[in-house]
């Protein structure tokens, strides 16, 4: 797939295009051009969304689990044969590179297999009554029609958590990918109708965000709301959400804590903690950041963390070798000068970067900042690029205490050999995921979701299947005579 594919709506098992329609670029992030247009869905079009849905949603909830789970699973299948190929695709749109894109694609497969799979056990169960003849049962039965709305950074397996379970759970879902990196998403729902998807079961739309949730969630048929994006988007989602008591699963805004004990060897950390932090340069929500590192060896890995950052080879994530793309858009290019400038106005101490790369594109050069005073705004607001803060610490309480400070609670992690000092972390770490000694902290089979102001709920694994289950309690006694 050289060329980026024309790109639609899915509605009512129709792919409708830009004809009619209000449309936008979809820009290449290498060189700021566009390379598609997409339509936005009129309200005709999601009241016809939302109709069709309604009307999937019986003979959908009443398909056995067996072959739902037959047709999800085909879908993964087909997505590892055409990893290639998406994972190009999604390199265009999105920007990070092609070898990490083919990552991401067979992450997605895996999602959709797992869920596949565990969609044939959402078990019920038989609670023991205290009169004799009387059953109690408990039913795990879907949710309803679902909306999802996905952001740009992750263009494949986040969509792919929101459609696999709730398709898995017997719920036709509406889903929202973000505009700006719409290809990924579509792809996987052409798949997943060439596999076997009933019309109405699965619909695409896009629009502007805040017109297409606020009419999506505006109907009495939407039942669960599942959102990945902002911590100020998704308050304002969970306010519409109240209005009508649906469901919500909220994965927000993150800015994780390192901290890095003297017990370790400082030189391999700092290699570790590069390859994590400068993945889809920086902008992933459980993206390491604030790496608080015992004094006795801070010297050590601001040096070595640094060299590693300056040694990354920044491109096309197209080109051979390329180990970190250009930012997605425009905005990401603004917020990191801003936020870097006013780190360095403050008092940090900038190692290598802030500042772009040429003046074609959305490039920017990985970026270490040390000592950075708490006054500065990069300590308080997601920088979701690729910057490294560096400070130190010199007692655990201390670490901990500066780990917990912020309102988000996504992701923790923590580099020690110390066993008792593992089991401690473990139980005072804000966070709804915890990495010690691996930034790899998300697969199909774990819950993925945060605490605090970092959201509720989780995606993925068991967890992720319950949120589009809703729980039936059956007294049944016998009849009377």
């Amino acid at each position: 797939m050289s060329t980026y594919p024309e790109l639609h709506l899915h509605i009512a098992g129709e792919w409708l295009d830009a004809r009619g329609r209000n449309s936008e670029p979809v820009l290449n992030p290498v060189t700021g051009q566009p390379i598609g247009t997409l339509p936005h869905a009129t309200k005709a079009d999601l009241d016809r969304a939302l109709a069709a849905a309604a009307e999937a949603l019986p003979k959908w909830a009443a398909t056995p689990a067996y072959e739902r789970a037959r047709i999800i699973r085909r879908a993964a299948d087909v997505m590892r044969e055409r990893a290639d190929a998406i994972a190009t695709m999604l390199t265009m749109e999105e920007g990070k590179p092609q070898p990490e894109a083919k990552i991401e694609v067979l992450a997605a497969a895996d999602v959709f297999e797992w869920m596949a799979e565990e969609g044939k056990r959402a078990y019920g169960r038989i609670v023991p009554s205290r009169a004799a003849g009387t059953r109690h049962l408990v039913l795990k039965q879907p949710v309803g029609v679902t909306a999802a709305f996905a952001p740009w950074n992750f263009p494949a397996i986040t969509p792919a958590r929101k459609m696999s379970a709730s398709l898995a759970a017997g719920c036709p879902c509406i889903i929202k990918p973000s505009e700006e990196t719409p290809a990924t998403a579509l792809v996987m729902a052409r798949i997943l109708v060439e596999a076997g998807l009933p019309p109405g079961v699965l619909q695409v739309v896009f629009g502007i965000p805040g017109e297409v949730s606020t009419h999506l969630m505006g109907s009495d048929i939407i039942r669960k709301v599942s959102f990945t994006g902002s911590t100020a988007v998704g308050k304002q989602l969970m306010k519409l959400a109240a209005e009508r008591a649906q469901r919500t699963t909220m994965e927000l805004g993150g800015h994780a804590p390192v901290l890095v004990f003297d017990d370790i060897d400082a030189e391999k950390a700092a290699a570790a903690a590069v390859a994590g932090k400068f993945r889809n340069a920086g902008q992933v929500c459980v993206s390491p950041t604030r790496f608080l590192v015992h004094e006795r060896v801070h010297e050590t890995f601001v040096k070595s963390f640094t060299r590693a950052a300056e040694a990354l080879k920044v491109g096309d994530g197209l080109q051979p070798g390329v180990q970190m793309g250009p930012l997605a858009n425009p905005r990401r290019v603004d917020a990191m000068t801003a936020l870097i400038g006013d780190a360095v106005a403050k008092g940090a101490k900038l190692h290598t970067g802030g500042e772009r790369i040429g003046n074609e594109g959305f490039f920017f050069k990985p970026t270490v900042l040390s000592d950075v005073p708490l006054s500065a705004r990069m300590m308080t607001e997601e920088p979701f690029g690729p910057v490294a803060l560096i400070n130190r610490f010199s007692s655990e309480e201390e670490a901990i205490a500066e780990a917990n400070r912020l309102p988000y609670g996504l992701a923790a992690y923590a580099l020690t050999r110390d066993a008792d000092r593992a089991v401690r972390l473990q139980e005072r770490l804000e966070s709804g995921l915890l990495g010690l000694n691996t930034f790899a902290i998300s697969l199909a089979e774990t819950p993925f979701g945060g605490v605090k102001e970092s959201g509720h709920g989780s995606e993925g694994s068991i967890e992720g299947l319950e949120a589009y289950l809703t729980t039936k309690f059956v007294a049944h006694a016998p009849a009377p005579l």
